[in-house]
């Protein structure tokens, strides 16, 4: 066993492993500091929600403040590609050299072909396959239509009702053989053969699907299973094999198995923190600062936040996305961000981005038991800084949750 730490040491190395440690930049936000900060987290997870903006904005906008939302499409859309997307904690951008790592452990057959007439799917992979060999990156609607497939409507449900041509897409897309050059203004992924995504220096790699080198075996899975737990160590700074392991969404038995060879070759420690029954890695590039005096609202798919289990250990902090809860049943409301303030998170507000009105909307504000008697206004100028962020002119709080007459007293106050 090694070092003992306490609680708040084990916090401030997590918030520095994810970059919200400290105060943000007060420069303007380029390119170049977008890519540092998504290298640091390694992933970021991709959702459709657009309650306040689509969710892969959101941690940027936590770590960075006021930033071009642009930039994104600029490093995971044009060439050499610094995120591209891929199954990882669930739909994420990932740093390309983890493709072929993951290709190797990820296994989502549910959301693609694996239930359709073998037949019928190979037919399909064979025309997809050779149409986007010479096409530019199309969306499932667009291959459809230039391989004038026709089906029957799908009345099952299955798979948000997606069409025969969409399924053996996806099915490719986990597979590794095509990929996602970019997304339309609908969300729409624009596929292409997963080589044409690919930077150039990792092509014709070690993953799976045609055109692939053969595999080791074993071998290559343990040494890629190696090479994401250390990334995945890495981001978190300090954590349990669980932590380790749900990063990336990775088989724990497996997973634990990399936890061993890193702690045998230095590139974790085992250490003791107060109060964890489970034992827990610190990373050898791991800082522990003075002192943690960053400031954020946080996604709901922050990946601070991933794992609940570890957020209540560390910061006490009991919580779960209500968007499939009822309304009647809901707690807090439908899309709840958490407040860190410093060292603690310290409340939580329900919001919304009022596009018509131009107005951010908090439609719940609620204050942690310990939070800091200068929450409401520190949170007031986060919701100002988003609101700006996101263009909106007004920031309007409810008269609901413990939080939020002191909250408004604070906005109104500017």
């Amino acid at each position: 066993m090694g070092a003992r730490l306490s609680l708040p040491q084990a916090r401030r190395i997590a918030l520095n492993a994810q970059g919200l440690a400290a105060v943000r930049p007060t420069q303007p936000v380029n390119a170049r500091t977008v890519g540092r900060t998504f290298a640091q987290l390694q992933l970021v997870q991709i959702d459709s929600v657009n309650v306040i903006s689509r969710s892969h904005f959101l941690p940027f906008f936590s770590r960075l403040g006021n930033y071009d939302r642009t930039i994104l499409s600029t490093l995971s859309g044009s060439a050499p590609r610094k995120m591209m997307e891929y199954w990882a904690h669930e739909a994420s951008y990932i740093r390309p050299e983890h493709f072929r790592d993951l290709t190797l452990w990820q296994n989502r057959k549910w959301v693609g072909s694996s239930s359709l007439d073998p037949q019928l799917r190979a037919g399909l992979e064979t025309q997809i396959l050779a149409l986007l060999a010479r096409s530019r990156p199309l969306t499932a609607r667009e291959v459809k239509s230039r391989i004038g497939h026709e089906e029957e409507k799908n009345h099952e449900g299955w798979g948000w009702n997606w069409s025969a041509v969409k399924r053996t897409l996806e099915g490719l897309f986990e597979r590794g053989v095509v990929g996602a050059a970019s997304r339309n203004d609908q969300f729409e992924r624009r596929y292409a053969l997963v080589e044409k995504v690919l930077p150039p220096s990792l092509r014709n790699g070690s993953g799976a699907g045609e055109g692939a080198v053969p595999s080791d075996g074993d071998a290559d899975r343990r040494a890629a299973m190696d090479r994401l737990i250390e990334a995945s160590a890495r981001a978190h700074g300090i954590g349990t094999l669980r932590c380790l392991a749900d990063y990336f969404r990775l088989p724990a038995g497996e997973a634990a198995g990399s936890v061993d060879r890193l702690v045998a070759d230095g590139t974790l420690e085992e250490v003791e923190v107060a109060g964890w029954g489970a034992p827990t890695y610190l990373h050898a590039a791991a800082k522990i600062p003075r002192k943690a005096r960053g400031r954020a609202l946080l996604s709901p798919f922050d990946s601070l936040v991933f794992e609940r289990r570890r957020l209540l250990e560390l910061f006490n902090f009991h919580y779960r996305l209500e968007i499939y809860t009822p309304a009647p049943k809901r707690k807090y409301g439908y899309y709840v961000l958490p407040f860190l303030l410093g060292e603690s998170l310290a409340a939580r507000v329900d919001l919304k981005a009022d596009r018509q009105g131009s107005r951010l909307l908090v439609r719940g504000a609620f204050a942690e038991p310990d939070a800091p008697a200068e929450t409401a206004p520190e949170l007031a100028a986060e919701l100002a800084l988003m609101a700006l962020w996101l263009g909106l002119d007004d920031v309007v709080v409810a008269p609901h949750g413990d939080l939020a007459q002191q909250l408004g007293v604070a906005v109104k106050r500017g």
